[in-house]
């Protein structure tokens, strides 16, 4: 069974930073590329970066360019994203997602997280 299970979200102040891990079990995690995403209440679900599976491409929404870093450990099946200059326009539950999608970046997502909520106040 497949799992991405996301941590480390939570409250924190604008201009803040939070650092979000998303741990895979039941899959090669190597063969992916990995992607996170947010939903804002009442909003789609939208891209904001993605990773390459051996971490020699990165992707980023232009909201979150210079400011967000997406990186990964394969030996620790582990996906992260370091949030800095949080603002309240940050505020979403965040998923991880992983791909094993040959395009770039990935148009097809096999693989999704539960979610973590991520909240900055003003």
């Amino acid at each position: 069974q497949v799992q991405l299970v996301e941590s480390g979200g939570g409250l924190v102040q604008a201009g803040g930073s939070l650092r979000l891990s998303c741990a895979a079990s039941g899959i090669t995690f190597s063969g992916y590329a990995s992607s996170w995403f947010r939903q804002a209440p009442g909003k789609p679900r939208e891209f904001v970066t993605s990773i390459s599976w051996r971490s020699d491409t990165t992707y980023y929404a232009n909201s979150v360019k210079g400011r967000f870093t997406i990186s990964r450990d394969n030996a620790k099946n582990t996906v992260y994203l370091q949030m800095n200059s949080l603002n309240p326009e940050d505020t979403a539950v965040y998923y991880c997602e992983a791909s094993g999608d040959s395009n770039w970046p990935p148009l097809k997502h096999d693989y999704w997280g539960q979610g973590t909520q991520v909240t900055v106040s003003s």
